[in-house]
């Protein structure tokens, strides 16, 4: 197929043969090692000495050459020990020691050293002895009751003194008082321990949240009372008389060799059942009693737009746990009653012997 029209047109019509403008590209060049003030020059000008283009600044340098200048940041010293560092106990005692020492040489007669740190008297007496008024009264009060007495202890004194007890209260749980008071009746009466077996395989709800209550209680009373522990130093007496070596060939006369374990002592609760005690140390839970704690809201969606407000219950769990010697204390009082309101009021029993309080050449009488 042929076209009429001149070759000089076609060519003149053709994309590919005329000449098009060209732009030749500029690789673009990065120098990196001018981030950090590296690639420059020895020779290269300061900040300082470079004129800004603000005038204004320029001439303020030149007025005051001493203004101080923004410092860089400075980098933190590498090289001390972590806090979880064996060695860092060990640092601290140091340090408190001399600066103890240094308090000490210096005479600071105005200040008390608590911890390591200088404390005003003045200020602790503020919040340790309010009302030092009081506390003086209540003190005489006590120095009288015990001159009454002849220094002479009553039963729940001697009680406090000699026998252990600790009572926690737990966080309030979404649960009723109904439920939560099952959980606390199971849990009556029982050692520590096997309250949380019974805790573990239980399937209600909130037999979880007992069982870490309880854990945390058995934890705090070991720690803060120091409950439970007599098994640890009758293992701890046996291990020292198995492998302590005797140098004169006598053998040392420590009660855990002499005495030989405790027999297990069989006794009588409250309720009739027999209870065998093998550790007088031993942590029980003496009371279990729940609480009721504020209601929440929650809102119960019902046909035609309505809503209701439900009443949530939250309900908390209170225990008091005591030792096993408590136990045997209760029952050896028990047997006692039970004895003197067989034998009768006529039998006579000899006084205790006490100390003469008071002694006079003369009758008091």
């Amino acid at each position: 197929m042929s076209v009429a029209a001149p070759s000089r047109r076609l060519a003149g019509r053709c994309l590919f043969c005329q000449n098009l403008p060209i732009r030749p590209r500029v690789q673009h060049q990065q120098q990196r090692t001018a981030v950090f003030g590296r690639g420059k020059s020895e020779n290269a000008t300061t900040t300082e000495d470079k004129p800004s283009n603000n005038p204004v600044l320029d001439e303020y340098r030149r007025k005051n050459p001493s203004a101080p200048s923004a410092q860089p940041q400075e980098r933190p010293v590498p090289g001390d020990l972590a806090a979880s560092s064996i060695f860092e106990d060990d640092r601290r005692a140091q340090r408190q020691q001399e600066e103890y020492a240094a308090a000490a040489d210096g005479g600071d007669a105005g200040n008390t050293k608590v911890g390591g740190k200088a404390r005003d008297p003045n200020n602790m007496l503020r919040v340790l002895d309010p009302d030092p008024n009081s506390r003086e009264r209540w003190e005489r009060k006590k120095v009288i009751q015990m001159v009454r007495r002849g220094g002479r202890l009553t039963d729940q004194q001697v009680i406090k003194r000699t026998e252990r007890d600790h009572l926690v209260k737990s966080q309030n749980y979404k649960t009723s008082v109904k439920k939560l008071g099952m959980l606390a009746r199971q849990i009556q009466g029982k050692t520590i321990e096997d309250a949380i077996v019974q805790m573990r395989f239980s399937k209600k709800k909130t037999a979880e949240e007992i069982l870490k209550q309880l854990e945390y209680a058995r934890d705090e009373a070991v720690v803060m009372r120091g409950m439970g522990l007599g098994g640890v130093d009758r293992a701890a007496e046996e291990n020292l008389n198995d492998t302590s070596p005797t140098v004169s060939g006598v053998e040392p006369m420590i009660p855990g060799r002499a005495e030989g374990k405790e027999a297990p002592l069989q006794i009588q609760l409250k309720n009739g059942k027999r209870h065998t005690v093998a550790d007088p140390s031993k942590i029980y839970i003496d009371q279990a009693w729940v609480g009721r704690g504020p209601y929440g809201q929650l809102p119960d969606f019902r046909a035609r737009g309505n809503t209701n407000i439900l009443r949530t219950p939250w309900t908390s769990l209170t225990v008091l746990l005591k030792e096993e010697a408590t136990r045997i204390r209760e029952y050896e009082e028990r047997e006692e009653k039970r004895r003197k309101a067989k034998v009768g009021k006529n039998l006579w029993v000899p006084l205790p012997d006490r100390p003469v309080q008071w002694q006079r050449q003369w009758y008091t009488f």
